[in-house]
């Protein structure tokens, strides 16, 4: 059986430390195959929050990829946002966008972030370079291997709180599940859930994290378990409180 951790929104200089050592704590002894941060480490894209977030995830020693969030980048410094958006991200480049093979699982990134468009610039956005570079990575996954694709902003809006609108997200959504990807790891909107989506006959899940943030909305802090075993997976939901870890419920929807 192959175990991820799928986290998101940790947003460090609003963390949840609480949550934060608890999730580390079960990192360590509990050690999952990989962990799938689905943006947002830091608050405000600043250097002592990346630094805080680069230690977190170097003490968690396992293989770590980590997707770009909305709060990646700077929001305030104009200049760095259009000009040096990614500056820095090199204190946590090599986790960044990091394809991931595991024993028939392949983890594939997609970059649903922008650094400017005519709206609110935390909604989400799929250009067609990066679909066709997520495509290409599905392509050159392992044969047999069940593939993850992993992004910041749901593709397709889930009935949360939150919402994340991506621009192109339901195209792209029915691009990868013709491309054979099973599963869709998102964050942005600090509350779990998992949709099966049908495209053309073929089931597609889209997952979601909550956040390990302050920043909560109906849910307490939590993370998402995926344990992958003979041709299937399940999503069992971690919390941090009183109440017991679930199975996240699988709703189903409508064809797209």
């Amino acid at each position: 059986m192959i175990r991820l951790f799928h986290v998101s929104d940790v947003h460090f200089g609003r963390e949840n430390r609480a949550a934060v050592a608890w999730f580390e704590a079960l990192v360590k002894a509990e050690r999952p195959d990989a962990v799938v941060m689905t943006g947002d480490l830091t608050m405000r894209a600043r250097s002592a929050e990346f630094d805080a977030g680069l230690a977190w995830l170097q003490r968690l020693d396992v293989p770590v990829t980590v997707e770009v969030g909305n709060h990646d980048l700077p929001l305030w410094n104009l200049f760095r946002r259009f000009l040096r958006p990614y500056h820095r991200y090199h204190k946590i480049e090599r986790m960044i966008e990091r394809p991931l093979d595991l024993p028939g699982v392949a983890i594939v990134p997609l970059v649903t972030t922008v650094r400017f468009q005519f709206r609110n610039w935390s909604k989400g956005y799929v250009s067609s370079h990066q679909l066709r570079k997520t495509l290409k990575g599905i392509a050159a996954a392992p044969a047999g291997s069940q593939v993850f694709v992993a992004c910041h902003h749901p593709l397709i809006e889930a009935e949360t709180q939150a919402t994340s609108d991506t621009r192109h997200g339901p195209q792209a959504f029915a691009a990868l599940a013709e491309a054979g990807a099973v599963a869709v790891l998102t964050g942005h909107v600090h509350d779990p859930f998992d949709i099966v989506h049908e495209v053309s006959g073929r089931p597609l899940r889209m997952i979601g994290a909550g956040t390990l943030s302050e920043r909560t909305r109906e849910m307490p802090p939590s993370f998402n378990e995926i344990r992958i075993a003979d041709g299937a997976f399940d999503v069992k939901l971690r919390t941090f409180g009183p109440g017991p870890d679930t199975i996240l419920p699988r709703e189903h929807v409508e064809a797209l």
